[in-house]
């Protein structure tokens, strides 16, 4: 039985992945270090990747595995670019040798913010504005680049009840503060890593001889940073108050772009995906937390 590896296991999307799979045979979690069933796979070392596809029998890749720390990312590029661009070439190499699926997970980053009407397609001209955008577009051209099967999914804004993300520090923060500042100038997508777990498991055995075809994946709708974080804050029951400020007011190393929205009309199509609203998404997400 070939198997499928996911990599970057302890992340978001990967734990979700680790839930869905519920210990099937079939696949194998890694990341940076082993722990219980995950075991350990450097996805920056091309001679590891290699061996581990080799003798794993491996018939697809899911590359969970990201430098995901945007601000950080402007002072330590050399990382960033290490994990999000060589890494996705390491796996794509030995994808391609060994006739394996790649899906890459990429991100809204990769655009300016600068659209104004409709949601970005994924042919859209790519202009990152920060080091981290920048990493991940070299991750989709070093993957399209080395002809292996597979596809290439951008998303946005993702949250699970799982690591670090926006949804646990508004909980954090209504919990603690009577009122607090979110910028009401960028908006896009929120995307529940649940749903796009279960959105990869759908196109896994449907990618067939597709080769490095980008297909955008959010939950429904769009909302401001500040909407979403009040719509966090009423469905959790704090009393905490939202003040609406501007991306000038909240200044950040990294430049985000002010326009997240993705079409997701291509992924509908081929894959026959329907987007849940964010709304419910969150929802669920504060179930389980």
């Amino acid at each position: 039985m070939q198997k499928v590896l996911i990599t970057g296991a302890f992340g978001q999307l990967g734990t979700e992945l680790q839930l869905l799979a519920d210990g099937r045979s079939e696949f194998i979690f890694t990341d940076i270090r082993a722990e219980g069933p995950v075991q350990a796979l450097d996805i920056c070392d091309a001679a590891a990747v290699e061996r581990f596809v080799a003798e794993n029998n491996v018939g697809a890749i899911v590359n969970c595995a990201a430098y995901t720390d945007v601000n950080r990312a402007e002072s330590d590029t050399a990382l960033c670019q290490a994990i999000n661009a060589d890494g996705p070439a390491n796996l794509a190499r030995s994808a391609r040798r060994h006739g394996a699926a790649l899906v890459q997970i990429s991100t809204e980053y990769v655009f300016d913010g600068r659209r104004r009407s409709g949601g970005y397609v994924e042919t859209d001209r790519r202009h990152p504005l920060s080091a981290y955008g920048r990493s991940k577009r070299d991750g989709e051209d070093r993957v399209r680049r080395s002809g292996c099967r597979g596809v290439i999914i951008r998303t946005s804004w993702l949250y699970s009840p799982f690591g670090k993300n926006f949804v646990k520090t508004m909980l954090r923060l209504g919990a603690e503060k009577e009122e607090i500042g979110v910028v009401r100038d960028q908006v896009g997508s929120p995307t529940y890593a649940r749903n796009l777990a279960r959105a990869i498991l759908t196109i896994l055995p449907q990618i067939g001889d597709r080769r490095g075809e980008i297909y955008h994946f959010t939950d429904g709708g769009t909302c401001a940073w500040s909407d979403f974080a009040a719509a966090i804050m009423e469905e959790a029951g704090l009393p905490c108050r939202v003040k609406p400020i501007t991306t000038a007011e909240y200044p950040t190393p990294a430049v985000r772009p002010a326009c997240s929205v993705m079409s997701k009309d291509k992924i509908r199509r081929d894959f026959g995906i329907t987007p849940v609203p964010w709304r419910d998404s969150l929802k669920d997400c504060l179930r389980r937390l």
